[in-house]
């Protein structure tokens, strides 16, 4: 049964003993994943959770998962406690790890399904309807046949998630469900998430180091670094902080001319017909720089957007980085 919250972490520490230089005689120190980080995900939403290399990101996941247990805190999903519950927890949820596989190698798609089908004590009935559901959804008709090895990077993705949706989980983990998929592959499950949350209500913890991933799809954004949580908003907010310049880009019939730019902007790029502006607009409001490029000669077109996504993440991590 759906709860109102579908995901509470409250207070979670996670610590490993490692000994220095690898040795078992080595004396031994303390490296803490998780500092104490608190959370919670409303069920139906779609949050991402992002963070550099070694911020934290993958214990917590294994944590939700059941996978790890934590040294302190509390932690929730569905209402319950997913290391003490591990049997409950694995039937509720649904995790697609990018990198690694849950189907069975040497097995077609579709035998992997029928196995996953008795793992989870699915009814024949609604197991037919998801999988014939899952199948056309991911385009995954052509390919049921397909031992899972013959299978491209991404029709094993499109699998691989057709897997952890079989028994109709309320929550879904998503970590990096798009690595090395190709523009269309990563389109159609951007799509195929979307649909899912509005169609059954799931709620979606997305994990991912591709940025589009997140502006694709995310309602707000968890931003995790040395095992703390930096940042927890909806992405306008974390980019109006973050990064509130502006682009411009100005084309013009001719050789572009010296521009002689007012404070709050700056020229970042020129090319034979064209200059890149970055603006502050709290300094300079977009319609007085436009005002002031309106008076020089051969202007055509101009372009307003923000920043890439890439590069205001990356600014946030810089900002932090302490």
């Amino acid at each position: 049964m759906k709860t109102a919250t579908a995901i509470e972490v409250r207070d979670l520490r996670k610590t490993y003993q490692v000994r220095d230089g690898g040795s078992w005689r080595g004396k031994t120190r303390e490296i803490t994943a998780l500092d104490g980080i608190s959370f919670t995900v409303p069920s139906g939403e779609i949050a991402g959770f992002i963070g550099p290399n070694g911020a934290g990101k993958s214990t917590a996941i294994k944590i939700l998962s059941g996978i790890l247990r934590p040294t302190s805190g509390i932690v929730r999903v569905g209402n319950l406690v997913p290391w003490e519950n591990r049997i409950a927890h694995v039937a509720r949820i649904g995790v697609v790890f990018g990198q690694r596989t849950q189907l069975w190698w040497d097995l077609s798609v579709a035998e992997g399904l029928a196995l996953l089908r008795d793992i989870y004590s699915v009814e024949p009935e609604r197991f037919k309807r998801n999988r014939d559901r899952l199948a056309e959804a991911l385009d995954l008709n052509g390919i049921m046949d397909q031992s899972v090895r013959q299978l491209s990077l991404g029709q094993r993705m499109r699998a691989e998630i057709a897997a952890a949706l079989i028994h109709d989980p309320d929550v879904v983990i998503l970590d990096e469900p798009t690595i090395g998929l190709d523009a269309p592959s990563k389109l159609a499950v951007r799509a195929f998430v979307r649909d899912l949350r509005r169609e059954r209500g799931t709620t979606v913890l997305l994990t991912t180091h591709d940025m589009h991933d997140i502006e694709a799809l995310a309602d707000r954004v968890i931003v995790i670094g040395h095992g703390r949580i930096l940042a927890d908003s909806p992405f306008e907010a974390l980019q109006a902080t973050t990064l509130s310049e502006r682009i411009l880009e100005a084309d013009f019939t001719g050789p572009p001319p010296e521009l002689f730019l007012p404070d709050g902007a700056v020229e970042t790029e020129r090319g034979t017909r064209s200059v890149t502006i970055t603006f502050d607009p709290q300094r300079l409001p977009a319609p007085a720089l436009v005002a002031h490029l309106s008076t020089f000669p051969d202007l055509g077109d101009l372009r307003i957007g923000r920043p890439a996504i890439e590069e205001i993440i990356t600014r946030f991590y810089a900002d932090h980085a302490s």
